[in-house]
């Protein structure tokens, strides 16, 4: 018998790609070790990471409107609302202030904010502009780009694109070196290029539509191994993904240009952004709860919060009239502090849309249209149980019953409730079961002792050096280096020229394109006059006293930031226009181009450096003694407010100016430009705790009106120490008693039952019971006052449930508030309202 062998050469071959196998898998091995890099891919129903669909929940965090101290208590809150992803622009004009010279340190290091991202474990979207608005000075552009040779923002424009192209070569790459980018590891899984180009595109005709075709091919190019959009961007160029902004996109947005793009929600406006001067304005959480719902019972599948923190426009950085307070009405206000029942309200939506995850992105959409106000859209997924389903009233004013399968549901109006499973209503847009806070502002006492204000006045210029014949255009002459600009010029009235008529006037006459204006004659100050964020340019016109001989106009232009949007933003012009002299026996005196003008930047003030201690010692301070005159600069020291809660300025008595702490810009302030209810729009001002130190910090502000009074200034501790409930007994309750196991949802209490919860912040209990009421009490956090009906235990209740707790729930029924057999309003649908005072225990 003969015995078989393997032939020589075939068992070198076999060794060889057995060998070889085993290399390269230890080699793929070894690089996945490595990197750990996540596909980020797309279809028609979500962005696909790792191979997974995922939902996405994201908020916009800007890291320059905080600081590094601030980021990880604010991303730490944000993943606690529910929030899987953040958003954030990047600004140009942040990290190449001038050409050439970078800044990613402080409020500018990006990278530390996206690896604080990446620590909590969520994802990042980067929104690279290069034009962000954002209500930032110049829409983020910095202001040397105006100043490049034949530049014309925003188009098919040689110059502009090539400084574009090496600012997010640099910031991608600086990504890519950190390796930051999902492909590589890192968080971030989705770009956008460009921003809401829409609104300025038939300005530029084709080149516009050249230009975003050029931008999308600029980042595609790069190869970074994740998707990019545009919002607001209809017919974003393939393989860009075309996003919605605004604050209904499940009606609004006409959805993917291609059908293999997801439904992306780019920004969600949580409320508006404030200006000076005008009243305040809120969106309600319902509101924005319904918006959402809609979205995803509509296939949407990522939804960005514009903005989930707000923060802080530090120093000059806020575009025009734009207040120093950002987006405080958003889920975390200024501070950083949770905004209820914004922020609960909607980390339960998180909850109840995470609950329909499976049925979302694998299932069957269908619609069904019961009644002319209510709609009923549901996803299946065939051959399993897996199924969900959003049952909308647009009935503003009436609930409405909707009977689906076999059962009936009573809908809220102009709500949506959601079913995880068809079934079960976990949620309801309407009915809010977090807590509610309302925020204080306390005195601090360590802060406010008598301040020992001490002043120095601007000199006022008599003549400038200057040549131009026409007042110099003010964005033009600052540069973006101060507010400020001075005008300065002289002309001579014969005697003959003055009025003759007894009791006639003469008067200036300066029409201006903006912003603000002070003025002098023959140095006598004449007052002041201002546009608005919607009408900027304004007439400053008074009576002046002329003399025969050489007369001196002395004016100042006041910048209150930079524009933020629209086309052709490199030739916005601001400042004095037209100046003319009216009275004369002689006729109108045009001045603007028949005299000299002398220009300067700035205040002297500022050149060195004053408000700082450094330079605090090269001006000659003297005390305040009560009184002093426009182009003030007031310093004084204060001990830092007592705790580690926020803290603040309020800036009571005072005008308009700058103020800084330590040397650090605080922001504008613009106490006497009055809304309509006769307010002042914001009265107080941001100090973020690592500005401070324990004691003698330095106050520096620099007031432009007369007449102040800064001993109305005072120092305050930030708080949302009141707590409430308003809790109807119809509600749903709380979608926290619900999971999903497989295709099926189990509660996860024996008892699902109405409940309303308080908790308190930090280390602090329940110390009050300020007030409680379940019947149908009115007003809401902060303002309860009783209804026509009212439990008499209710009180007694709430203090036996919740005093001394750190957090408490009641039970939301009548037998709780011994209603069951005595109620004096019995065919009333009761509420329960709560209200309760935090604080630290007196040992603590």
């Amino acid at each position: 018998m003969r015995k078989h062998s393997l032939d020589p050469w075939l068992l070198t071959a076999v060794l060889v790609i057995l060998l070889s196998s085993s290399c390269t898998f230890a080699s793929k091995k070894e690089v996945k070790k490595k990197t750990n890099g996540k596909e980020v891919t797309y279809d028609g129903t979500s962005l696909i990471i790792d191979g997974k669909r995922e939902l996405l929940f994201s908020g916009s965090i800007h890291y320059p409107r905080s600081t590094p101290e601030m980021w990880p208590s604010i991303i730490k809150r944000a993943k606690q609302g529910g929030l899987n992803t953040i958003q954030t622009y990047v600004f140009w004009n942040v990290h190449e202030p001038e050409q050439g010279k970078f800044n990613f340190s402080g409020r500018a290091d990006l990278v530390k904010f996206i690896k604080l991202i990446e620590k909590n474990g969520m994802y990042v979207t980067l929104r690279l502009g290069p034009f962000i608005q954002a209500e930032w000075t110049h829409g983020g552009l910095p202001y040397w780009l105006r100043e490049v040779p034949g530049i014309f923002f925003r188009t098919d424009n040689k110059p502009f694109k090539q400084h574009t192209e090496r600012y997010v070569r640099m910031i991608l790459d600086k990504m890519k070196e950190e390796k930051l980018f999902a492909s590589q590891g890192g968080p971030i899984i989705l770009g956008q290029i460009e921003n809401e180009y829409s609104a300025v595109q038939r300005a530029y005709k084709q080149d516009g539509v050249n230009y975003i075709k050029w931008g999308s091919k600029l980042v595609d190019s790069m190869n970074l191994g994740i998707p990019w959009v545009m919002c607001k961007q209809n017919d974003a160029p393939d393989p860009m993904i075309n996003a919605c902004n605004g604050r209904h996109c499940g009606d609004t947005f006409p959805g993917p240009n291609k059908d293999n793009k997801p439904s992306m929600w780019t920004e969600n406006w949580t409320t508006q952004f404030r200006v000076f001067g005008d009243a305040p304005v809120k969106r309600s959480v319902e509101d924005i709860a319904f918006s959402v719902a809609r979205f995803f019972s509509k296939n949407g599948s990522h939804v960005n919060y514009y903005m989930y923190h707000g923060g802080t426009n530090f120093g000059r950085t806020s575009a025009h009239y734009v207040t120093t307070r950002y987006y405080d009405d958003a889920p975390l206000d200024e501070y950083g502090l949770e905004r209820e029942p914004k922020y609960g309200h909607l980390k339960h939506l998180h909850n109840a849309l995470n609950l329909c995850k499976k049925p979302l992105l694998w299932g069957q959409p269908r619609t069904e249209k019961p009644g002319k106000d209510t709609e009923i859209r549901y996803y299946e997924q065939p051959g399993t149980k897996s199924c969900a389903a959003f049952l909308a009233n647009n009935n503003t004013e009436a609930a409405e019953t909707i009977k689906f399968r076999g059962k009936e549901y009573v809908i809220a109006p102009r709500s949506i409730s959601i079913l995880p499973d068809c079934k079960t209503v976990v949620y309801n847009t309407a009915q809010i079961v977090s807590h509610h806070t309302s925020r204080n502002f306390m005195k601090s006492k360590k802060a406010n002792k008598k301040f020992d204000f001490k002043v120095f006045t601007e000199p006022l210029p008599k003549k400038l050096e200057g040549n131009s014949y026409v007042p110099v255009e003010l964005y033009g002459l600052t540069k973006d280096k101060s507010d400020y600009g001075w005008y300065t010029t002289s002309f001579k009235v014969h005697e003959n020229h003055l009025p003759k008529k007894k009791g006639a006037k003469t008067e200036v006459r300066i029409a201006s394109l903006g912003h603000a204006l002070h003025v002098w004659f023959n140095g006598e100050y004449l007052g002041n006059g201002h546009g608005s964020h919607d009408e900027k340019s304004f007439v400053f016109q008074k009576p002046v006293t002329l003399k025969a001989g050489e007369n001196h106009l002395v004016m100042i232009g006041v910048l209150t930031g930079f524009p933020d949007s629209g086309s052709y933003l490199e030739h916005r012009y601001t400042g004095p226009r037209s100046v003319s002299i009216l009275g004369l026996s002689s006729g109108t005196l045009d001045l603007t181009e028949s005299s000299k003008w002398g220009n300067k930047v700035g205040m002297e003030g500022e050149r060195l450096g004053i408000q700082t201690e450094k330079g605090l010692k090269k001006v000659k301070w003297q005390k305040f003694s009560g009184k002093a005159p426009g182009l003030t600069w007031y310093q004084t020291y204060f001990d830092a407010p007592e705790s580690e809660s926020a803290a603040a300025i309020r800036m009571s008595g005072m005008g308009k100016g700058l103020i800084w702490v330590n040397g650090e810009g605080v922001g504008r302030y613009w106490m006497s430009f009055l809304n309509p209810l006769n307010q002042s729009t914001q009265i107080e001002y941001h100090i973020p705790r690592s500005f401070l130190k324990p004691k003698k910090n330095l106050l520096v502000i620099f007031e432009e009106e007369p007449n102040v009074k800064p001993e109305l200034i005072d120092f305050v501790i930030v708080n949302r120490d009141t707590v409430c409930s308003y809790v109807g007994e119809n509600y749903t309750p709380s979608v926290g008693h619900w999971i999903r196991k497989k295709d099926e949802v189990q509660s996860i209490t024996d008892n699902v039952s109405l409940t309303a919860t308080l908790k308190c912040s930090g280390n602090k209990k329940i110390a009050a019971v300020e007030f409680a009421s379940f019947g149908n009490p009115i007003g809401d956090c902060g303002n309860f006052t009783l209804g026509t009906c009212n439990a008499p235990v209710s009180k007694q209740v709430v203090e036996k449930h919740c005093l001394g707790k750190a957090e408490c729930v009641i039970p939301v029924n009548k037998s709780t508030f011994q209603q069951d057999k005595k109620d004096s309003c019995k065919d009333a649908v009761k509420t329960l309202a709560v209200q309760v005072k935090c604080a630290r225990d007196k040992k603590n």
